[in-house]
């Protein structure tokens, strides 16, 4: 047993595999996307531009964008089956478990489910980018008593999904707002969701299970559900009448869970906020919501002032998404639309150079033992 290497409880600085996706560059303090960095990507290229970027090693030529994007705009539809089922949808059941659900569905729909061959992979990874917003959208339109909005063709990828949300395209700068989240949320190297979906891959298990298990993992608080404690966080605030500064003091005395600080990767402050930031604060002066940036403001200071620990991309892009009018428990569902490109090229990746992920455990139980009669017990 000496040759075995016991690795730290969550892995935590445990290499496991090579990835050319995406890397967080020390020297820079940026996340790169391909080599790109997310900073630059946000302001110079579009979310779709990237989602082709993050499944074909670099960003497309014109040719090439008006290929993907075409065949986007064709995948949006939902068979009739599927608009059935999310009908059904129990209207309190969390989003995320309505997106799951609709996912798995799309699997059943594919015939192609165990042809893991490039050309089938690249092709659910359009189906999915398109039809995993359309599934968000209706599902949100359930839960409020609404009829469906269907897709539109003559939108672009975001314009379309507020389209099917809200019957209703909004300004640009909530459009630019929007797709940068997208963007900034669209890889992060092995996080818990990512890894689950390459540990579901390296069984020869197909995409939409893959998919399946990464929206499970996202769902947890302590990772993408993280942007739904933050907006809670601050309603809570808000309502409780405390000043931020006071109720971030009492939480870190009674050592409460503070949601949306902190990163396994970032120790001098996660590269995404600042761009996000920058879009939340032109979502406040553009919807009349200062008061969430200034309670960011204050609950950053303090916590670093108290911990010298900065927040994360959840902790802006909540108020962010809830200035545009998304209800709290949909932020996640957006983080999957995000989300589904980075996946979508790690699935890959483990698919083209494949082995089986089976780490060992450390037993600590009872030692083996007999097994009495019921008399004797």
């Amino acid at each position: 047993m000496s040759e075995l290497i016991k690795a730290p409880k969550g892995l935590a600085g445990v290499v496991t595999d090579t990835t050319s996706v995406s890397k967080v560059m020390p020297e820079t303090n940026s996340l790169t996307y391909r080599g790109y960095a997310v900073q630059e990507l946000a302001e110079k290229a579009t979310f779709l531009e990237v989602a082709y970027l993050l499944v074909h090693d670099d960003l497309p030529t014109q040719t090439e964008f008006e290929t993907f994007s075409k065949k986007e705009k064709r995948y949006r539809v939902l068979s009739a089956d599927l608009h059935e089922i999310i009908r059904r949808y129990p209207p309190k059941a969390h989003p995320m478990d309505f997106l799951r659900t609709g996912v798995s569905f799309l699997g059943m729909e594919d015939d192609r489910i165990w042809d893991n061959s490039e050309e089938a992979n690249h092709d659910k990874y359009l189906r999915l980018l398109a039809k995993i917003p359309v599934i968000a959208a209706h599902s949100y339109r359930v839960t409020i008593g609404k009829d469906f909005i269907a897709p539109d063709e003559n939108l672009d990828y975001v314009e379309n999904f507020f389209h099917m949300c809200f019957g209703e395209v909004p300004a640009p700068e909530v459009i630019k707002a929007f797709d940068v989240s997208l963007i900034l949320y669209a890889e992060h190297s092995f996080n818990a969701s990512t890894f689950t979906t390459r540990v579901i891959t390296s069984t020869t298990s197909d995409m939409y299970s893959a998919v399946c298990g990464g929206i499970g993992a996202l769902k947890g608080p302590l990772h993408g559900g993280a942007n739904e404690m933050v907006m809670h966080m601050m309603n809570e605030i808000a309502d409780s009448g405390q000043a931020p500064r006071d109720w971030m003091l009492d939480a870190l005395k009674n050592k409460k869970k503070v949601m949306g600080f902190g990163h396994r990767v970032y120790r001098s402050g996660d590269s995404r906020v600042p761009t996000m930031h920058h879009y939340a604060k032109q979502m406040a002066e553009f919807t009349g919501g200062e008061q969430w940036m200034n309670m960011y403001a204050e609950l950053r200071q303090t916590m670093l002032d108290e911990k010298g620990i900065y927040p994360n991309l959840d902790f802006p892009a909540g108020p962010a998404y809830y200035m545009m009018g998304f209800p709290i428990d949909f932020f996640t569902p957006i983080f999957v639309m995000a989300r589904i490109t980075g996946w979508s090229a790690h699935i890959m990746e483990q698919t083209a150079d494949n082995r089986i992920i089976r780490p060992l455990s450390e037993y600590i139980g009872e030692a083996q033992r007999e097994v009495r009669s019921i008399e004797k017990r």
